[in-house]
């Protein structure tokens, strides 16, 4: 994966990013990482030229509605923007941490972050593998926080130094397929939401890759929802955008 800066970030982000800490050892994850990865086409990510995605959320109880439009190239780590920046004013912009002068203070200060914070909010479940410097542990079946029944809970813990948000703990609860059911979320930090839950729902082929494109749920306990529109993915030597796609029926 390319790496994502480590940037401070005072404005508050609905979910913050915990990046991994340099020169961390790896920690050997259990088998069930592996099952995720591929049930959600980590293996094709290699195949991956760009994917783009808008970024909705919509937590009334935060003050928080607004959309983010963004189009990332792993391969070139080129990333473009497309939304409001802190004054609700908007704002389009492409930059690439391989071309540094690229890299503004606007970008450090505002769109890195609400592009770390946005993406992960997609891609969540993938860091179980990329991000070295945290524990991940197969905590067995446990009961839902939100739906009815049980499914296998993996937790996933930053360390208590690094990152935007020291010590947050991403919870996964998994389907035997591999699929995430549930995410329980707890920040590290003091910016609210202190925990966040919700369903991964609305899941689609995107390419070679399979992603819950809605997540309804619970920001310390009211109704909130982030949600991705317009997703689509580029394949290394195509210049054609492969749109989310309905999985079939049953």
């Amino acid at each position: 994966m390319t790496k994502l800066s480590c940037i401070h970030f005072t404005r508050v982000l609905f979910i913050a990013f915990a990046c991994s800490a340099a020169g961390a050892s790896a920690q050997q994850r259990p088998p069930i990482v592996d099952q995720i990865a591929k049930a959600h086409g980590l293996d094709s990510w290699g195949q991956i030229e760009a994917i783009r995605y808008t970024f909705n959320i919509d937590a009334a109880s935060l003050k928080l509605k607004l959309s983010r439009s963004w189009v990332w190239e792993p391969k070139t780590d080129r990333i473009s923007y497309d939304g409001p920046d802190k004054t609700g004013k908007g704002v389009k912009i492409t930059y690439s941490h391989s071309q540094p002068a690229s890299v503004t203070e606007v970008v450090k200060s505002e769109i890195e972050p609400a592009f770390t914070n946005d993406s992960y909010n997609l891609f969540g479940h993938f860091h179980l593998v990329w991000d070295t410097s945290a524990t991940v542990e197969d905590a067995g079946k446990q009961k839902l926080p939100l739906e009815k029944g049980s499914a296998e809970k993996v937790v996933m813990k930053y360390p208590s130094e690094g990152g935007y948000t020291p010590g947050d703990t991403w919870i996964f609860f998994v389907a035997p397929d591999g699929r995430i059911r549930e995410l329980d979320f707890h920040r590290g930090g003091k910016a609210p939401p202190a925990v966040y839950t919700a369903v991964f729902a609305d899941y689609k082929k995107v390419g070679p890759l399979l992603l819950s494109l809605d997540h309804p749920g619970k920001a310390d306990g009211q109704p909130a929802r982030v949600f991705f529109t317009n997703v689509a993915v580029k394949l290394a030597g195509s210049d054609t955008w492969m749109e989310a796609q309905q999985l079939p029926a049953g």
